[in-house]
């Protein structure tokens, strides 16, 4: 149990800590003695925050690069994890060794060669590069549906079929709601990581009212003259998009971590 309070500790504080600064005035911020309640409330702070970046305009910008990235990568992971899981083809199991391979590549090992295809496709300084190669499935979450997919016995697909429902049918009306745990981690996971990709929105993105959140508030916080209390309001409510959604999935996700097996591609 002490241990249980010791990281649980460990792990709010800095939470803790970033809402305490959200709320202090200027002067109260850098003080010889740490004080976590402020001696004014300045919830001003959090309007002022927004102001200074633009944040909502670069929120509606991240609002909108994460959902299509998600249902991206969600959905293009799903048909591939059918495929190789239930169909039957040539090179079934070189294909699943290949892709799921390609997980021990470090991401950092292609960006310059996509950089370049991007760029001589014109796509520089547009949202295509960080929406469209979520559409080509992605290796982890591939994976987490055909391990899901292992505890699924194939006797519904072929009752199904036997009703003469096709593939499309199968997965989407029978596999894909008894799935559900797995698909709300795979969701949970994939907004996450495209609501805080930084690298790529960097490097593709030049015109301010393109940015995306994770890129303003970084220029906001390298400035000079940060108001660190400004800083903490707006990145308060940067963070609460990804709770929120942790929040109404945090059952489905448990369950999709659970009961996903370490079986092999049969």
């Amino acid at each position: 149990m002490a241990v249980l309070l010791i990281g649980t500790v460990a792990m709010l504080y800095p939470l803790l800590w970033v809402i305490t600064i959200a709320l202090k005035g200027n002067n109260d911020i850098f003080t010889t003695t740490p004080q976590w309640l402020p001696t004014e409330f300045h919830f001003e702070n959090f309007v002022k925050g927004t102001k200074e970046i633009h944040f909502w305009q670069m929120f509606k910008n991240s609002v909108f690069i994460s959902i299509l990235s998600t249902i991206g990568q969600v959905a293009s992971s799903i048909v591939v994890g059918y495929g190789l899981s239930r169909l039957r083809f040539p090179g079934r199991k070189l294909w699943f060794s290949s892709f799921i391979g390609s997980m021990m590549l470090p991401g950092f090992v292609g960006l310059v060669p996509v950089f370049h295809l991007f760029s001589q496709l014109g796509w520089y300084n547009t949202w295509l590069p960080l929406i469209v190669p979520s559409y080509l499935g992605n290796p982890a979450f591939t994976f987490l549906f055909i391990q899901f997919l292992s505890t699924i016995p194939k006797s519904f697909d072929e009752a199904a079929k036997m009703d003469g429902a096709g593939d499309t049918q199968i997965l989407w009306r029978i596999l894909v709601p008894m799935s559900l745990p797995v698909v709300v981690t795979m969701i949970i996971f994939a907004f996450n990581g495209s609501w805080n990709q930084y690298l790529e929105p960097l490097i593709y993105l030049v015109d301010q009212d393109k940015w995306t959140l994770s890129v303003a508030l970084a220029s906001f916080a390298s400035n000079w003259t940060t108001q660190w209390n400004y800083f903490m309001a707006a990145d308060l409510i940067y963070m609460l998009p990804l709770l929120i959604i942790f929040f109404f999935g945090q059952k489905y996700f448990m369950q999709g971590l659970g009961s996903v097996n370490s079986a092999g591609l049969k």
